[in-house]
């Protein structure tokens, strides 16, 4: 289980988080939702362990990320942020096999040439491979970065342990095909055994792929559960100041949010 417990930030005299308790948990989807400035990315950095909170803790196996070495972590949880540019000449491939470093020593180097490869066959960016990474468009980086992730917590080898996937805004660049494409891809992660967090900012999408979804507003976990449970028409006006009809969805069984 990765988790926060009572987490508390305060960034330039602001309190960004104010007592958020949330865990993720192996073989799940969970969505985090909220306003612009809700806190969402704060709360992403506390789960990497990127950011010590200054009140609670975030852990993982009931470990706090802070007590952990940083290339054990890496090989635990990856992440995915919403923007990745480098300054670098490298090919997709080659940023792709970037995900393998935490791996090195433990891994072969055929090992990693194979997950890699893999990794961008599941993220359907194989034939960028040999394509210069600066010419591909933001949408195309995007999931070449979402590759490298995979390829990071890439399940097998000597470590068998449980992986965690944690994607900021997966979907904010991509075409409509591919939104459903990555969150068809992270609900097969979550359905093997991984824990998957994604924040984002459709309420349909989440409905349509998540299995329990939250809602941050002005740093407080406001809503939790079940999307059909979170997504009403009372709790979604009063965190995001808008009038919706939640209905049915024609064809899956989930919640469907237009604006009224």
């Amino acid at each position: 289980m990765l988790q926060a417990l009572d987490v508390s930030v305060r960034l330039g005299g602001k309190s960004i988080l104010q007592a958020v308790s949330l865990s993720l948990q192996a073989g799940e989807l969970l969505a985090v939702l909220g306003p612009n400035g809700a806190g969402k990315s704060t709360l992403l950095r506390v789960l990497t362990g990127a950011l010590a909170p200054q009140v609670g803790l975030a852990a993982l196996d009931d470990r706090p990320l802070q007590s952990w070495n940083s290339r054990e972590l890496a090989r635990r949880r990856a992440v995915l942020p919403q923007s990745s540019p480098l300054a670098f000449g490298f090919r997709a491939f080659e940023v792709v096999l970037l995900g393998r470093e935490p791996h090195s020593g433990l891994s072969a180097r055929e090992e990693d040439l194979e997950i890699a490869e893999a990794a961008m066959r599941e993220a359907d960016v194989i034939h960028l491979a040999e394509r210069s990474y600066a010419t591909l468009s933001g949408g195309e980086q995007q999931r070449v970065q979402l590759a490298r992730v995979l390829s990071q917590v890439w399940p097998g080898g000597r470590d068998a342990s449980l992986r965690f996937l944690l994607l900021d805004e997966p979907t904010s660049s991509l075409d409509l095909a591919h939104q459903h494409a990555i969150l068809r891809l992270a609900r097969g992660w979550s359905r093997a055994g991984a824990g998957v967090l994604a924040v984002l900012h459709d309420l349909n999408l989440a409905a349509m792929y998540a299995d329990r979804v939250c809602i941050l507003n002005a740093g407080r976990l406001e809503a939790e559960g079940r999307p059909d449970d979170v997504f009403t028409a009372d709790s979604i006006k009063a965190c995001f100041d808008l009038e919706v009809v939640v209905s049915r969805h024609p064809l899956r069984d989930c919640p469907y949010v237009l604006p009224s």
